[in-house]
């Protein structure tokens, strides 16, 4: 009986060790590449930022340049929770607005918008983040399935007017592909309204620079 419980007690203390030593182990891989997680991640979403403003137009940390939107702002951007939007500069000089977007009425859900906007309310670039719309219909909306998104650039409110920030099958202004219309539907009304928000904020946006 005695040798049992000893047995026993060694076993217990055994596996203690190895959770000790396992944990250890864990916590210091964990310590050890934090940093080097946190850095990709951030390089990951600059280079998403970057894609929706013209190479070389802005000289800042795009991460470290941002505006909050609170919770209660973010829901005219479509969003949830409160958002970011990111300050692109040039020597100081604000140059464009990187905007978090999303379009609530996909097909499949939700359609997560990344929208960069001059100073006078032209787009200069559209990417559509995340999305569960139809692979081989309706995700044409994604530029790395096709250019679809890039007709919106240098358009803005007034080219076209408000009104016609729809895609041609509803009387507006933008092409979508026959017999798949619910994507840029939601696309193109969302980023009407991302237009109408950034116009209303573009004093405390660019200052003198709009």
């Amino acid at each position: 009986m005695k040798t049992m419980i000893a047995n026993g007690v060694r076993g217990a203390l055994t596996l203690l060790a190895f959770t000790v030593v396992f944990t250890a182990l864990m916590a210091g891989t964990f310590a050890m590449t934090k940093d080097i997680v946190a850095k990709n991640q951030a390089d990951a979403e600059r280079a998403l930022i970057a894609q929706v403003l013209p190479a070389g137009s802005y000289d800042n940390n795009l991460l470290a340049d941002k505006q909050v939107v609170p919770k209660a702002d973010a829901k005219a951007l479509g969003n949830d929770d409160a958002s970011a939007i990111y300050m692109a500069k040039k020597a100081g000089k604000t140059v464009g607005a990187v905007v978090e977007a999303t379009a609530p009425d996909g097909y499949a859900g939700k359609i997560k918008l990344l929208v960069g906007i001059a100073p006078n309310g032209q787009i200069l670039g559209v990417r559509v983040v995340d999305h569960k719309e139809t692979p081989g219909l309706g995700d044409y909306i994604d530029a790395a399935i096709s250019n679809w998104i890039d007709q919106f650039k240098g358009k803005g409110l007034g080219n076209p007017a408000l009104e016609r920030w729809k895609v041609k099958k509803d009387g507006g202004d933008f092409d979508s592909h026959a017999g798949a219309t619910i994507s840029p539907r939601a696309v193109v009304k969302a980023l009407g309204k991302t237009l109408v928000y950034v116009d209303a904020h573009k004093s405390s946006l660019f200052g003198d620079a709009s």
